[in-house]
């Protein structure tokens, strides 16, 4: 008689922020479960901090480097071959393209793969590999733009093999983390007074940084005396953005902090979190925002909006004077009184680990896998 499978694996390509947080969310959906869950980190060396945050039973570093992944894997493919074959899996669950490839090729598993961004399927290899292995791979948008996205891209597919489980986080946790607003604008360099417009985000044409820094600039006559916009992130796009804020004349009211170690920490130093991208997969900054009692602000297009909808304010992508207006409007008024506890309500209802942990089991793709299911069946794959 087969033994019944009594772990996941999960593949991930690297654990820079936000990957490592990302494996941790999906370890945590096994909870209460017969599961244990293996992350196998295909890059980087053994690191105590991503290791925590990956919040699974066992953590394999493998070290490789990036020029070692990025063709045909076949290192990453035979040792995650050997790990595979070391215990009863149910299934895997591989981060990013680069780990649903190694997954697919290196086991027999059903592959569910996680897809954090709207680019993953545009290359014809993509496609053409994922097509291949279509009988065991499932697919998984961390929001419904991205999923929709996918859903374009593999016409042909079933849009149950294609569906949406949104990024989450533990509330409690963040915001034991967080900083007091003194400390943090006093560790950030900024100063102890004024209005603060906060943002962060790889300095990155993506981002549309520069339709933050132009809404600022024709708000800030309107706005109070010393308001300032804070820009955490580093990126190529850093000169060209400074030179913007010269040329509107702003340049003493716009501060880049650079890249900041664990940002999130440091968000009650603002007084409003905005974000401009159209084109935001999902938006885990804004998470953060809500869970320091930060008003959002995003555009109307991408992940972003189905993370702020019904708590904050969306205006027409790259919109300048709609966002100038919104920022004027906040400056002014102050939040109601119930703002924090109905940002909270708005996390826990939509975006907690208990919420995705019923959407995922509840998935048609995950019927044959559910922990009663996989109890009556036996071994699968």
């Amino acid at each position: 008689m087969s033994k019944t499978p009594d772990s996941i694996l999960q593949v991930c390509y690297g654990y820079q922020s936000p990957l490592a947080d990302c494996a941790g969310q999906y370890a945590r959906l096994f909870r209460g479960t017969p599961y244990k869950v293996v992350t196998v980190q295909l890059k980087g060396p053994p690191d105590e901090k991503a290791e925590r945050e990956m919040d699974s039973d066992e953590v394999i570093f493998l070290g490789y480097k990036q020029s070692e992944i990025s063709n045909l894997k076949l290192r990453a493919i035979r040792d995650v071959r050997r790990i595979a074959a070391s215990r009863d899996f149910a299934f895997c669950i591989a981060h990013l393209h680069q780990s649903i490839y190694t997954a697919l090729f290196a086991t027999r598993l059903m592959v569910i793969g996680v897809n954090h961004d709207f680019r993953e399927y545009r290359r014809f290899f993509r496609r053409l590999y994922t097509n291949v292995f279509k009988k065991r791979l499932r697919l998984l948008g961390v929001s419904d733009a991205v999923r929709d996205s996918i859903r374009a891209a593999l016409p042909r597919w079933s849009h149950d093999h294609i569906e949406t489980l949104h990024n989450r986080m533990d509330l409690a946790a963040a915001q034991a983390t967080l900083l007091p607003r003194e400390s943090a604008r006093a560790l950030l360099g900024l100063p102890p007074q004024g209005w603060i417009v906060g943002c962060a985000g790889r300095l990155h044409p993506e981002k549309d940084h520069p339709v933050l820094i132009r809404a600022f600039a024709a708000a800030l006559p309107a706005l109070p005396a010393g308001s300032m916009l804070a820009i955490m992130g580093s990126g190529r796009e850093e000169e060209a953005l400074k030179a913007l804020a010269q040329a509107l004349g702003i340049q003493n009211a716009v501060r880049f902090l650079g890249q900041v170690d664990d940002g999130k920490r440091y968000f009650k130093a603002f007084d409003i979190f905005v974000l401009a991208s159209e084109r935001e997969p999902f938006g885990m900054v804004f998470l953060e925002a809500m869970a320091a009692h930060l008003p959002v602000v995003c555009s109307d297009r991408g992940g972003g909006r189905e993370v702020v909808e019904g708590i904050g304010d969306l205006f027409p992508a790259g919109d300048i004077d709609a966002l100038a207006q919104t920022l004027i409007r906040h400056s002014i008024s102050c939040l109601a009184e119930d703002y924090a506890t109905r940002a909270e309500a708005h996390m826990r209802q939509k975006f907690s680990d208990e919420v995705a942990a019923t959407s995922f089991w509840r998935l048609p793709m995950m019927a044959a896998y559910s922990p009663s299911s996989m109890a009556r069946e036996g071994n699968v794959g």
